[in-house]
Formats: C-alpha cells, structure tokens, sequence
C-alpha cells in the first residue's frame, strides 16, 4: 500500500508545485490514515477500504481532541488520493465519496492597532541588523507578504524604480505587489548601509541574510520579531501573520477594494480574504459600543 501512497506524493509535489510545509502536512496525513487502516482496521489493500472505514478514521481524530480544521484537511488529502488511486492505479471505488467535509470553526485572525504597528516598525539605532530588520518588518506591512515569501526573496524580485516587488506564492503563483515609500527608504538603507557588510565578498542573490551572509531562515526572522516586539514593548502575541493580518485590515478598514487585498495577498479564493471584513466589522463594533451615547 506504500507504492501508491509515495506515487500520490510525487504527483502532488510536481504538478501542484506545493511548498516544503504544505507537502510535509499532505505527507503527515497519509502516514496516519495507512497506519490506521494498518492497525486498527487490519486492511492492506487499498480495494478493501471501504466508506466505514474512512469514517471511523475521521471520527478518530475528533475523539482524539483534532481540531475540525485538521479534520477538514485530513478528510481533503483522503478523498485527493482515492480519486488518484482511480485514475492512476485502476481502483473502481471511492470510500471517501459523499462523507461531509467537518466544518471548521474559522477564528479571526489577531491584528495590531496602528499605534502597534507604529511602535513595531520605530527601530531607532541605524547598525546594520537594525537596518536589516527594519525593511524586513517594513516591507511585510506594506506587502502582507507570507514570511516565506519574505525571506525567499531573491535581490531581482526588488524593482524599487517602479515601486514593487515580485513574489511566488502558495501553488508557486506570482503576483506583484507595490511597495510604499517608507517601505522603499527602508530598503534602500538596508541595500546600500547594511547588506553588503553581511555577504562580504559572497555571491548571493538571496535579499535578506544573515550574519553568514546566507539566507535569514523563517525560525531566524521569528526570533528577531518576537525579541523587536518585546522591546516596542508590545503586550500582544505576535506572529509573522500578525503584520499579514494588519496589513489586510488596515487596507480594508481604510477603503481597499476587497478584489484588490486579494490580489495582494495572493488568495485563490476570495472567501479566504473575506475574514478580514469580518475583522473590520467586529472593530466598528467595538468602536461603536465604547463612543456612543446610547450604544
């Protein structure tokens, strides 16, 4: 049962271009239904699985504590490789056919104020990690750029003469995205006063490195983030997401086209973008209770 299981991997992998983590989750899925079907279910053929089968497994996680989210996920890998299994390795049946998707409880996304936002990206010393890391945060708020897309950037995806920059996100879809003046002043600090004295005399095209003079890892950026936001003396928990987020709601709380905040954040879905209103909405909400007369 293993041969399909790694045949249905490889497929994802190159005709869905998926990133390193989205593989890993599709790989982690699998692993647990087969051992499942393995040594719960007795079964080692995949002709024997039957819609029970798929079931008690979906079931399982719920018992275990899973959220709906993760069995929402886990129930779409399944029902991806059964509809392989038919197309490349002459299965006649579906188990996973006509078993309701659990409905995930969508929770809305943390934010930080502007005044957050303000007190984040106010990096005073001009040393070049600080200049470094002051066009990384920079450049995520005026992007809403996902952190590895930020930290994959390469120097040939900077146009700063025509004010954008150029991404590939999940799926390996480019999308352009302009850039803000503050962001592009922070940029160009970093590019001119800080970058050089990190590669030396390395050939890199990598944009944001390290003290090596290799590419910042997402670990690296979200310990730098965690220790910027501990000094700005931000209570909040924060997230590379977090700066998506505000970036996302500020736009739309100001007036932003939902298609538009889309396209820039580089959603397949507009439903996906659509969270961001509801945030905007609990905001006026909360704006509305705490100044009104008669709220």
């Amino acid at each position: 049962m293993q041969y399909p299981v790694e045949e249905f991997l490889h497929y994802i992998q190159i005709e869905r271009g998926l990133s390193a983590n989205t593989l890993a989750a599709y790989r982690r899925d699998m692993k647990n239904y087969l051992l499942y079907l393995h040594n719960e279910r007795e079964i080692y053929m995949w002709q024997q699985v039957t819609r029970s089968d798929v079931l008690h497994y979906i079931y399982g996680l719920n018992d275990q504590g899973r959220s709906q989210a993760t069995m929402a996920r886990s129930l779409s890998t399944i029902r991806l490789f059964h509809q392989f299994l038919i197309r490349e390795f002459d299965i006649k049946d579906d188990p996973s056919l006509h078993i309701e998707t659990p409905k995930a409880n969508r929770k809305l996304p943390e934010t930080l104020s502007m005044d957050d936002v303000d007190k984040l990206l106010q990096l005073q010393q001009r040393d070049i990690y600080t200049l470094r890391n002051k066009a990384m945060l920079e450049i995520l708020y005026a992007t809403g750029l996902r952190v590895t897309e930020l930290v994959s950037l390469k120097m040939n995806d900077l146009h700063l003469t025509m004010g954008f920059v150029r991404c590939l996100g999940k799926g390996s879809r480019e999308r352009i995205v302009p850039l803000g003046d503050v962001a592009k002043q922070a940029l160009e600090d970093y590019l001119q006063h800080s970058r050089p004295k990190f590669v030396k005399k390395k050939r890199t095209e990598e944009l944001f490195v390290n003290h090596h003079g290799n590419r910042l890892s997402r670990q690296g950026f979200w310990k730098l983030l965690k220790q910027i936001a501990k000094d700005a003396g931000i209570q909040k928990e924060i997230s590379p997401h977090t700066l998506r987020h505000s970036f996302a709601t500020h736009l739309l709380e100001n007036g932003a086209d939902l298609r538009a905040v889309q396209e820039m954040l580089g959603h397949a879905d507009i439903s996906t973008t659509q969270i961001y209103t509801h945030v905007s909405n609990a905001r006026l909400k909360d704006i509305y209770r705490t100044h009104h007369p008669r709220a």
